[in-house]
């Protein structure tokens, strides 16, 4: 096995190999796994300002963050880890590097509600109740921007 690799793409740029494997682990995971219908394919992967991060091991799709410009502020989504490569932190490395490369923005995320202590430890705090989106509980959870940082991404 060779090192995994962080990969960032936008949607031009990722090659049709590479978006299969994006959109297999996320089908494969948010919609088979998590027996959860919902249309996962939303529109906003093509968008010009919309990053694509994952963690390429051995050429497979290990770990995949998506990084969303909504103009005043960022979201990070569609975080996902293939179950064979669940538990080596993949998932904290590409949302510590989405952070990164959003910089100092306002930035929000829908989590599920599990998972709220993780998403903590990447410095987001709940910022409202909890609700359920397509029968799985979540909760909105945003990382301000630090006091007189310049909104820039």
């Amino acid at each position: 096995m060779t090192e995994p690799q962080l990969r960032v793409a936008s949607f031009a740029d990722l090659t049709t190999a590479q978006l299969y494997a994006v959109l297999r682990l996320r089908v494969d995971v948010f919609v088979v796994e998590q027996d959860c219908a919902y249309p996962e394919l939303d529109g906003r992967d093509d968008e010009p300002t919309t990053e694509h991060l994952w963690v390429d091991v051995d050429g497979e799709v290990a770990a995949y963050v998506r990084v969303l410009d909504d103009r005043d502020r960022a979201r990070v989504g569609r975080v996902v880890t293939a179950e064979g490569h669940r538990g080596h932190g993949y998932a904290a490395q590409l949302v510590a590097l989405a952070l990164e490369r959003i910089g100092n923005r306002r930035t929000e995320i829908g989590a599920q509600v599990q998972l709220e202590q993780w998403y903590a430890r990447l410095g987001f705090a709940r910022s409202g109740p909890d609700y359920d989106e397509d029968g799985i509980m979540h909760l909105p959870m945003i990382r301000e921007a630090p006091a007189g940082a310049a909104n820039s991404g």
